[in-house]
């Protein structure tokens, strides 16, 4: 037997699916999924799905029908127990037993949960699925009252897709900025500007210790500080949580999510585990951290898919991920950690500029606004690892491709030689 079984059927999971498959690998290639759909992609469900402009068909990554004719067995609704890594099977919630080759853990993660009194009521949603998007659309319509609890960015894009619906929309954020941990101040404070100018309200330092309502349904929150602040609809975006319980039950590493290495594979050299629910080495950063991101999801499908494969590691990728809120186009590269250098490209008042973030001259985060070119050439800047010119850098009129070409002495060894 020769059987590859994916435990989760999101973007990670269905495309490692049809990578086996375009790769020619010719074993069983079985996909289980624990929702009713087929793959699709998610991050349209705060913004497109939410205004009525997509549906199930529009978001499939691929045609339902392209699992059979690429001879893949696609199990939705599929829920899987538990892992015997010593007879190498999965038991599903259904009773039934499926044996494996290789094992491909693609669970994902969850919204994390509010906790605090009335959390159980009517009302309180979170944004992870298909159904929770289709939920908050019909929660939303002119005039309800909606509270965001969070300011990240699902937050936002929440806040964003509600006020275009007509909503009257608040934001609670514990932090005293939007994006604390993510962004730095002045994309923070120039994306509440933005919020603001179309109706959105802030509370920041603020903490919801209840939800109280009538009937089952919620009606209002209660705040540290003692306000009372009514609505009819909240939406919890307080992060999320690896979906790692059935790697950790059988035994494998974890820690807030399951460890692998350069080749997506686990403490299990026949198990992998991509997407959401893993903790990843970043050889850019000489750290492990987890990510939450298609391109993260895509990258690690196509490690894992060459280590069963026996095939060469795939190049390294920046990591990135994107926002889109009104008529902004926010996407990030890399992460901003130890950088003792912040250098502002463009002008916010013209809603396209990038920040650029470095550690001794070398670009490690680009926070880019509507500003393409700074945020592609950006990603190939973190790649390269290599010290810049800052007064170019700085200087919209030259060019970031001019920067690009024109970048000083190596900083470091080339990121290929050092996850080797």
């Amino acid at each position: 037997m020769d059987r590859v079984v994916i435990v989760g059927a999101g973007h990670a999971g269905g495309t490692a699916a049809a990578l086996l498959r375009q790769l020619k690998f010719s074993g069983e290639v079985v996909l289980l999924g624990d929702e009713p759909e087929a793959p699709y992609q998610r991050p349209a469900l705060s913004k497109a799905w939410l205004h009525g402009k997509a549906d199930a068909d529009s978001l499939s990554l691929r045609p339902l029908t392209f699992y059979a004719e690429c001879g893949i067995d696609f199990r939705p609704s599929a829920r899987v127990q538990a892992i015997n890594r010593e007879t190498r099977t999965i038991t599903c919630a259904d009773g039934g037993s499926l044996a494996y080759e290789r094992l491909v853990l693609a669970t994902g993660a969850r919204a994390r949960r509010l906790r605090a009194p009335g959390a159980d009521l009517l009302g309180l949603l979170s944004l992870r699925s298909m159904a929770d998007a289709e939920g908050l659309k019909q929660a939303i319509s002119p005039g309800t009252r909606v509270a965001v609890i969070g300011g990240g960015y699902i937050g936002l894009e929440v806040a964003a897709s509600a006020r275009a619906l007509g909503a009257d929309v608040t934001v609670f954020e514990r932090e005293d900025r939007l994006l604390a941990r993510v962004a730095c101040p002045l994309v923070s404070h120039f994306l509440r500007a933005q919020h603001t100018s179309r109706g959105v309200a802030f509370e920041f330092g603020c903490s919801v210790v209840a939800l109280v309502g009538a009937a089952g349904r919620v009606g209002g929150l209660e705040l540290a500080d003692g306000r009372s602040m009514p609505c009819d609809v909240v939406v919890v975006g307080v992060g999320a949580t690896p979906n790692d319980e059935l790697a950790s039950a059988c035994g494998l590493d974890t820690d807030d999510g399951v460890i692998v290495d350069l080749d997506a594979r686990t403490s299990d050299p026949d198990i992998f585990a991509i997407g959401d629910v893993t903790r990843r080495p970043m050889p850019i950063y000489d750290r492990r951290f987890r990510l939450e991101s298609v391109p993260n999801a895509l990258e690690q499908a196509k490690q894992a898919t060459a280590a069963i494969l026996g095939s060469s590691r795939p190049a390294e990728e920046c990591p990135w991920q994107r926002s889109d809120q009104y008529d902004l186009k926010i996407q990030i590269a890399g992460y901003n950690f130890d950088a003792d250098e912040a250098i502002v490209r463009g002008l916010p008042e013209t809603k396209s500029f990038a920040v650029f973030h470095l550690k001794s001259g070398v670009v490690r985060c680009v926070e880019a606004v509507n500003a393409a070119p700074e945020f592609m050439i950006g990603k190939r800047l973190i790649l390269r690892g290599e010290r810049v010119d800052p007064s170019k850098l700085a200087d919209p009129t030259v060019s970031m491709k001019h920067v690009l070409l024109s970048q000083a002495e190596p900083a470091r060894t080339a990121v290929q030689d050092r996850s080797a």
